[in-house]
């Protein structure tokens, strides 16, 4: 995925980030060279001779057993998904001649009918990059009225979740809760880099979100990882105003991996599902605002013409 040992970034950034207090070491008040724990401190917290840790930081060593990541994790109080993306950077195979293009992906016709099964509560169909695969007419409305309905069909122009939630004014809006909502986005994607880390068309995305946004670029240096599950989101819709959604993911397995679909559903008797129930009524407006985004050429012409 990138040139440097990734491992090794984790490990230190995690390192970075506590204090001895935090872990039960003593502070004399010293003043201290680097933020956090030092590579002693950590290696005796987790028991691993100083120099192997030092080599494993440094990507020297790329052996550790699972009795060793286990123990660094304890020690860093990483959680399960953490854990599991410690797991997935150690095992991450070296770069040997030329990679092997993966075939883009596709939403399956149990997907879809999956989608159509939720009837008029907005779905939407994503793959291991974020990569919008199908939606439902709901889901569609939702997430991106300003674009065309059938543009995940087409491979080569499907949205990306992540590049609309940094780079799309619309989406951006859309989010009242943005930060949360972009933090849970990279987080999603470190997970992706940790299972895939010889994905060429992932590399890409993150360098292009890299280059183009220096919020992406500040939170994809911290090193979060996020299962991305469920959560709570403020929104403010351009059709039905403001609303407080729960966005929740499904995973379904596939031959080639695993997709997502992420639902969004509103408590019931609240303001927002009424807000939810006028949405899914407002089809002939919401065709007519994808009419006008194709016709200006750009998903954020789109977006602008809405104000």
């Amino acid at each position: 995925m990138d040139k440097k040992p990734r491992l090794g970034e984790f490990l230190k950034m995690r390192r970075s980030q506590l204090q001895p207090a935090d872990v039960g070491l003593p502070d004399f008040g010293e003043r201290r060279r680097v933020p956090g724990l030092r590579r002693d401190e950590l290696a005796q917290l987790a028991g691993v001779g100083l120099s192997y840790y030092t080599r494993l930081e440094q990507g020297l060593s790329r052996n550790a057993s699972p009795e060793v990541l286990d123990a660094l994790a304890r020690a860093l109080g990483l959680d399960e998904v953490e854990r599991a993306h410690l797991n997935d950077l150690a095992r991450a195979p070296r770069r040997t001649g030329t990679r092997r293009r993966p075939a883009p992906e596709r939403a399956g016709d149990t997907t879809r009918q999956l989608l159509d099964a939720f009837g008029d509560t907005p779905a939407i169909a994503l793959g291991r990059r974020s990569d919008v695969l199908a939606w439902n007419r709901t889901g569609h409305a939702l997430f991106a009225g300003h674009l065309d309905p059938h543009i995940p069909d087409q491979p080569d122009q499907r949205p990306n979740m992540a590049r609309l939630v940094f780079l799309d004014a619309h989406t951006r809006d859309l989010f009242v809760d943005w930060p949360k909502k972009a933090r849970a986005v990279v987080g999603k994607l470190r997970l992706a880099a940790g299972q895939h880390p010889d994905d060429p068309r992932l590399a890409a995305l993150i360098g292009e979100l890299t280059m183009k946004s220096a919020e992406f670029a500040m939170m994809w240096s911290e090193h979060r990882v996020r299962k991305w599950n469920l959560a709570t989101y403020r929104m403010h819709h351009p059709l039905v105003g403001r609303m407080q959604l729960n966005l929740q993911t499904l995973n379904v397995p596939q031959e080639e991996g695993c997709q997502r679909i992420a639902v969004a559903t509103a408590d019931a008797g609240t303001t927002s599902a009424a807000a939810l129930c006028l949405l899914a009524q407002a089809g002939v407006p919401t065709a007519r605002q994808a009419g006008r985004a194709e016709a200006a050429g750009s998903p954020r012409d789109g977006a602008e013409s809405q104000r």
